[in-house]
């Protein structure tokens, strides 16, 4: 198992950099950049390759709607070139309320247009072949009945520095879950409950492993939550910190019927909450929305607590499969518990 953290850029991005360049001497191994509706993800990998050294830096996630899958692949060939071969592309079909709120592109077909970008990606960075594709959300060349006719295939100019940069999804569906496991490298799940994750997606993920192509490995896991390590009250506090974040997933990401996190707290069981988490946050009752997130969702989707307690958690994120285990250290000394849970887990 290797320890990953999110980028903490909402504030300041420039300290945030900072902090993973001291915690990369603790024994990071990887960071996440997200892009939401802030700035965006490629800048902050550009300027943390630049920074760093030994830590992999990953894209979590790229929205799909937002870029052709050309310039995800070129995004990521660059990286990869900057980086000295530490790229990592994370990938997600985000949302409707981002991609058509903000990006006004219609929000269609994501499970293929997922997979179509997955694999024109690969291609390009191949350079075996110049591009072409057909697939039922992309034409490359596009056909000429809908532009010019002056399309032609071609191939990316720059030698990539690897010909597969690892691909992690972010999905949490059913079927996005399946064909995660089936192409992808990786897989980002979000909100995850170790000791409900066989339940949640198991079948999913025997289903994608069952049509998965040996050559791609073994399918790595990425997940984690909010680290903290001390006794008494003060320290289990520090997770109230996270019921705005899980409140805003479950209650505020979507509509009624159509919330993919509201969904997976469903099926985790908490259903009774899921319910009353969502009409709270839509009704515009977000601090009672977050009180009433379950405890125990809370406490296990997250390491805080006494030293043997956080390090029963992190077996237990083991024990669910999860490979690259995502931290989010919080503490006078956030490199010391870097440094230890590392110890644990090499």
């Amino acid at each position: 198992m290797r320890i990953s953290m999110p980028l903490q850029y909402e504030g300041e991005p420039k300290s945030a950099v900072d902090k993973v360049v001291e915690l990369e001497k603790a024994g990071l191994d990887a960071v996440w950049v997200a892009e939401a509706y802030g700035f965006d993800s490629p800048t902050l990998m550009g300027y943390l390759a630049a920074r760093t050294e030994r830590v992999e830096i990953g894209a979590a996630i790229l929205p799909l709607y937002s870029r052709t899958p050309t310039l995800v692949a070129m995004t990521a060939a660059g990286l990869d070139n900057l980086s000295d071969g530490r790229a990592v592309l994370g990938l997600g079909a985000s949302g409707p309320q981002v991609i058509e709120g903000f990006h006004g592109i219609p929000y269609t077909k994501p499970l293929a247009r997922t997979r179509e970008t997955i694999e024109i990606c690969r291609k390009v960075w191949a350079r075996e072949d110049r591009l072409t594709h057909d697939g039922s959300v992309f034409q490359l060349p596009l056909p000429p009945e809908q532009g010019t006719g002056l399309g032609k295939p071609l191939k990316i100019i720059n030698h990539p520095v690897r010909s597969r940069i690892p691909i992690y999804v972010a999905s949490l569906g059913v079927k996005n879950v399946a064909m995660t496991a089936e192409i992808a490298d990786g897989w980002l799940p979000h909100l995850f409950i170790p000791e409900k994750a066989d339940l949640v997606w198991g079948d999913s993920l025997a289903k994608g492993k069952a049509r998965r192509d040996p050559e791609l490995g073994d399918l790595e896991i990425s997940a984690g939550g909010m680290l903290a390590i001390g006794e008494g009250e003060d320290t289990k506090k520090l997770l109230d910190f996270v019921r705005p974040m899980i409140a805003l997933y479950v209650g505020g990401m979507g509509a009624k019927g159509k919330n993919f996190y509201n969904t997976v707290a469903r099926r985790y069981g908490y259903e009774e909450a899921a319910e009353k988490i969502q009409d709270l946050y839509l009704d515009g009752k977000k601090d009672e929305a977050a009180a009433a997130v379950p405890e125990e969702f809370v406490e296990l989707t997250n390491m805080v607590g006494p030293e043997s307690y956080v390090r029963e958690r992190v077996e237990a994120f083991r024990a669910a499969g999860v490979t690259r285990l995502n931290v989010t250290p919080v503490g006078e000394n956030p490199a010391a518990l870097i440094e230890k849970v590392k110890g644990w887990v090499s």
